[in-house]
């Protein structure tokens, strides 16, 4: 991790100036602990945010230019504050530059132009969110500079709007709210429909959340999301023959779900809204399990969500499952699941501290012999949202 020193030295090496007005923010990466594809269909998530994530310096500038800069890439570049469009060509900057204009639509006036230096310790495409944390570090460090109200959940919801019309990416509201919300040592249970949410005690103890990032670039992801979603949609169209109001998966119950599940003809169909009515009920039952400091329950519903995600909603693929089946096999693992969208991208397993070395040296050698591919692996804790530093 570079120090707030050294980010300081690259600023002024970027944009020239002192050091006196240069203020500095952070937003996390985040983690889906269980609850995976529920958030579009109305049901729980259950995210944490991370203790690594975007630290962005900030400074007011003497014109209306925005000075854009990454420590990760060697693109920079000033643009009017005035006068910001999408252009593909801009790559990551689009970022923040979306977030300049909705903030704009929202009609805030910016009393200069910015300087802006982000520094990503989130690995690219590993699904850890580093869109959302650049977007709600972005945000909340321009309402601040302007002395604005940060309210984290508007600021999530700016962000998401950001992602989804200034970026053009159909992305739901877990990652953006977990980046803004996040505690530490506390992970949020989020209704995303209604944005209700609690914060829940985390207290791993001797355990630790180990990330595995596959390093199998995601490449089916869009056309695969929206064709579950259709199914899903497919689903919630069968079951108004018994439940008329039913619009979205996560209004009816497990035991409602299973005494009328006949009448998803599709077996296809049947089983993807099959994973998605039981996990929700393991996101509410594995509350229960952490309230009650029962860490191997925990770690057996992750598992359990895992298992789903594979055989009935069909999005792990072989790099995943052969990931988590090696990390199964560790002592001390608790619980080993995919997280975030599918079809490569990270596993998150719960692992005893002593066990963190070997779990690194077995699962990282088993993975490279059934795929081919050599995993990175992160030990994380759970942190922060967004914050001044």
């Amino acid at each position: 991790m570079a120090s707030i020193e050294q980010l300081t030295q690259q600023f002024i090496q970027q944009f020239g100036g002192e050091a006196a007005e240069i203020k500095a923010f952070h937003a996390p990466g985040r983690v889906n602990l269980i609850g995976e594809h529920t958030d579009y269909n109305g049901g729980y998530v259950f995210p944490a945010a991370l203790t690594f994530g975007t630290t962005l310096l900030i400074r007011k500038r003497d014109d209306r230019q925005l000075g854009l800069a990454t420590t990760n890439f060697p693109s920079s570049k000033a643009l009017d504050i005035d006068n910001i469009a999408y252009d593909e060509a801009d790559d990551w900057m689009n970022y923040p530059k979306g977030i300049v204009y909705e903030l704009e639509q929202k009609g805030i006036k910016f009393s200069s132009g910015y300087d802006l230096l982000f520094h990503g310790e989130i690995p690219n495409g590993a699904g850890l969110s580093s869109s959302a944390s650049i977007e709600v570090v972005t945000a909340y460090a321009l309402l601040t500079m302007e002395g604005q109200p940060t309210d984290t959940v508007q600021i999530a919801l700016l962000s998401q709007k950001s992602e989804n019309e200034f970026n053009g990416v159909q992305c739901g509201i877990m990652d953006q709210f977990a980046v803004a919300n996040g505690k530490k040592d506390h992970a949020i249970l989020l209704m995303c429909d209604t944005l209700e949410y609690e914060l829940v005690p985390f207290q791993s103890g001797a355990y630790k959340l180990v990330i595995g990032n596959t390093n199998k670039r995601r490449g089916l992801v869009d056309s695969a999301y929206n064709e579950r979603r259709a199914q899903c949609e497919q689903a919630v169209v069968d079951l108004q023959a018994a439940f008329p109001e039913l619009k979205l998966l996560g209004q009816i119950n497990l035991e409602q779900f299973n005494a009328n599940k006949h009448l998803i003809k599709d077996e296809v169909v049947r089983n993807r809204a099959q994973h998605v009515v039981e996990e929700i009920d393991r996101v509410l039952r594995s509350m229960d399990a952490l309230k009650a400091n029962d860490l191997e329950a925990f770690g057996q519903y992750m598992n359990g969500s895992h298992d789903s995600l594979r055989d009935l909603y069909e999005v792990t693929g072989p790099e995943l499952d052969a990931m988590v089946a090696a990390a199964r096999q560790v002592p001390g693992v608790l619980g080993s699941r995919m997280t975030g969208a599918g079809f490569g991208g990270c596993t998150v397993s719960l692992v005893h501290e002593d066990s963190i070395e070997r779990f690194k040296e077995e699962v990282g050698r088993k993975y490279t012999e059934a795929t081919g591919l050599t995993p990175d692996f992160y030990v994380c804790s759970i942190g922060n949202g967004v914050e001044q530093l």
